[in-house]
């Protein structure tokens, strides 16, 4: 690991000029190229105190041996200089879009003597027209079958086309109409060329024209009676339409753009992109990339650009590109595009109307591309055990963590505190596992208390089961079941800790957890080789803590900060960095990330649940059903707390001491306030009900009296 100061320019070597530099390692291979506007200004940012930077950046800067750069006379050329050397020199710590699968083209040869239409991939080659990319190549040919009824264009590969020239018989699509079979001389070279350029020009959108032209000679061949020629013609008609049904317009007016969007986190982003072409989607593609560099939404487009029209020139590049951000700053791009179109370039964000509805579902394309990404990463075998190896050895435990357990503390504003533990196994998800706690210990906001909690609660559940069913042999085992000096009484789980009341992740459908001999599910019974906490240094220390008060040393803990995705060791004064394309820190990332989830999924539906919650809920032994059959009863709770308990028990499913129960709870609680407009201060109405107790807002809606605003309030 080099020191960065080993390497930097001396003062004033560096010119306060436009240019292009690149960061080589001892190796002296390239390692990240760059661009400025000022090369002085952009190569400062890299020599600065190393605590300071973006991990990433620290990486790279501590990986690199040396800096050279290059001066250009304007923002383009830099453009233009840096998109080639990073085709050159493909350096590590540059974005680097890889296509997701190789998308097939329809290409027409228009080099040749007589132009072929066929499916083509990869580089693309000089005097060849390209429509696409598609998805699929099957969905070319059928396009192509269709139009070849009306454009006979040539199909066939080099081989066979002298094969037919040299026997003087043409191929079957030449007999059934489908070629015009110029290799046997049946059309000139001109002729075939014009089908070829009339197929082009409809596949690039101009289809009005065609169209018209075979109705009028389909109407002209109708009035001559030549029947069968018109029947001819009106299914060419039809083999046009239904070609152009395969693409639905989808911007008005003809409009030739590509739409671009990004989906991204903190690893990784997708991009999409939509080809329209005459106003329908004539093509899509995507992108996904590691992000091994600090990079933000606008240098993603930006690179995405390069990327898309970096050997583009001509109609390859449209009138208009809309991004979901700007290129800063956009006027170097724009130019760029410019010159490789040879006409002017519209670079921007769509800000209303078709446009806008069309990006929204490319960007909705571009995060079902990333989640697809995601599974199909997580879900492949050898990458799951490369990531648990990499967390063993950036860690130091002496194997791979099998099971590793995740925590997270949700709350809103300090109410309904709660915590979420989340499992996964050998790399994945195991729902069946997941477990909810309420923190009971303290009222109020505090994270690295409520960790400690959480942590205890759950050790000592498993401390308990491991004594329980006989495991735990060794010596003065029941003194590490409480704190030193305490005594040790069995512990009774409560329903939060087993997950009977708050169950289990609701995705997951029923437990599906090992039995033990009673036949019952086991809780806490296994323990995990690592246990991960969503936080930083206080949340790691207040869990090592909980874990050394129960005695337990063979679990380790780590913690990892979402701002910079650092893990943190109780032990330790500095985190580890593992490298961004590390599987080990995209395994943790998504531990944290299904802990977050479902802390916060939890954490609503109690305070959605408290927010519904009304006098009946407080009545013991009194479920759902037969609140309703009260409430349908009486019709509200107002006219239930007045009447008696004879007639209480008119209402089917209730017993006199179930009545007498209702009666004597309703009678202790307080009856709810009315509903206030907080606008006007009206009183909207005096009567009560099974809700709870509402005001309404400056709108004149009724809310919960006494609910956080979630606009003000922060939730977590």
């Amino acid at each position: 690991m080099a020191d960065p100061s080993s390497y930097r320019p001396k003062p004033g070597q560096i010119p306060d000029s436009p240019g292009v530099y690149r960061f080589r390692d001892e190796h002296r291979r390239v390692i990240y190229v760059g661009k400025a506007k000022s090369l002085r200004q952009r190569l400062a940012n890299y020599f600065q105190d190393l605590a300071g930077m973006h991990p990433r950046t620290r990486t790279m800067v501590t990986t690199a041996a040396s800096v050279e750069w290059t001066v250009v006379s304007t923002e383009v050329e830099a453009l233009q200089l840096e998109y080639s050397w990073i085709k050159e020199y493909d350096p590590r710590f540059n974005v680097k879009y890889r296509d997701d699968k190789s998308y097939p083209y329809l290409a027409v040869t228009m080099n040749e003597e007589f132009p072929r239409v066929q499916v083509m991939r990869g580089h693309k080659k000089k005097g060849v027209r390209y429509f696409g990319p598609y998805g699929h190549a099957w969905a070319i040919r059928d396009t192509v079958d269709l139009l070849l009824r009306v454009f006979p264009v040539r199909t066939c590969s080099a081989g066979v086309f002298k094969n037919a020239a040299r026997t003087g018989r043409p191929c079957l699509l030449g007999y059934i109409g489908k070629c015009s079979a110029p290799c046997v001389g049946r059309v000139e070279p001109e002729e075939h060329r014009e089908l070829a350029e009339e197929f082009c020009d409809f596949m690039a959108g101009r289809t009005g024209t065609y169209l018209r032209r075979l109705e009028k000679q389909m109407t002209e061949a109708a009035e001559e009676m030549e029947y069968e020629r018109a029947a001819r013609l009106r299914d060419d008609i039809e083999a046009l339409k239904k070609a152009m049904e395969k693409s639905a317009v989808v911007l008005a007016d003809a409009t030739d753009a590509d739409l671009i969007a990004v989906a991204e986190d903190e690893l990784e982003a997708a991009v999409q992109i939509f080809h329209v072409r005459g106003g329908r989607v004539r093509g899509q593609r995507g992108w996904v990339t590691d992000k091994v560099e600090d990079v933000t939404t606008s240098a993603l487009v930006e690179h995405a650009l390069q990327q898309l029209y970096g050997e583009e020139t001509g109609d390859a590049v449209p009138k208009e590109v809309l991004v979901p951000a700007l290129p800063e700053p956009v006027e170097p791009v724009q130019e760029w595009l410019t010159g490789r179109r040879g006409a002017n370039v519209s670079l921007r964000i769509p800000q209303r109307g078709d446009k806008k509805a069309l990006m929204e579902t490319v960007q909705r394309n571009a995060q079902q591309s990333l989640a697809l990404h995601k599974t199909k990463r997580a879900s492949d075998l050898t990458t799951r055990s490369r990531a648990l190896e990499e967390i063993a050895d950036a860690l130091d435990l002496d194997s791979a963590p099998l099971r590793i357990e995740c925590y997270d503390i949700s709350h809103l504003q300090g109410d309904d505190v709660v915590a979420s533990m989340v499992v996964f196994e050998d790399g994945l998800q195991r729902k069946s596992e997941y477990r909810r706690f309420q923190i009971k210990g303290f009222a109020g906001q505090d994270d690295v208390r409520s960790m400690h909690e959480v942590i205890t609660r759950r050790f000592r559940r498993y401390l308990a089961e491991k004594e329980r069913t006989g495991e735990w042999l060794e010596d003065g085992a029941e003194e590490t079941l409480a704190d030193p000096g305490t005594p040790t009484p069995t512990p009774t789980p409560t329903p939060s800790e087993t997950g009977t009341e708050t169950g289990t992740d609701p995705d997951a459908g029923s437990l599906n957890g090992f039995k033990d001999e009673d036949g019952r599910p086991k809780k806490f019974a296994y323990p995990p080789q690592l246990v991960v906490v969503d936080g930083g240094r206080p949340q790691v220390a207040a869990a090592k803590r909980a874990l050394d008060e129960l005695g337990i040393d063979d679990i380790a803990v780590c913690g990892l900060a979402k701002r910079l995705e650092e893990v943190w060791l109780p032990e330790d004064d500095d985190p580890v960095v593992l490298p961004r394309t590390s599987e080990g820190l995209y395994l943790l990332q998504r531990v944290r990330d299904e802990a977050h989830r479902f802390a916060i999924t939890y954490q609503r539906t109690r305070r959605a649940k408290r927010f519904r919650a009304g006098p009946l809920d407080d009545v013991p032994g009194l479920g759902e059903t037969r609140k309703q059959a009260l409430i349908k009863h009486f019709g509200s709770v107002k006219k239930l707390r007045s009447a008696t308990i004879e007639q209480i028990q008119e209402v089917p499913g209730i017993g006199r001491k179930t009545a007498e129960i209702i009666a004597v709870a309703l009678a202790q609680a307080a009856p709810a306030a009315p509903a206030v407009n907080t606008a006007t201060g009206e009183i909207m109405d005096d009567r009560e009900d099974e809700a709870p107790e509402t005001t309404a807002d400056a709108s004149g809606e009724p809310v919960p009296a006494g609910a956080p605003d979630d606009r003000r309030g922060q939730e977590r």
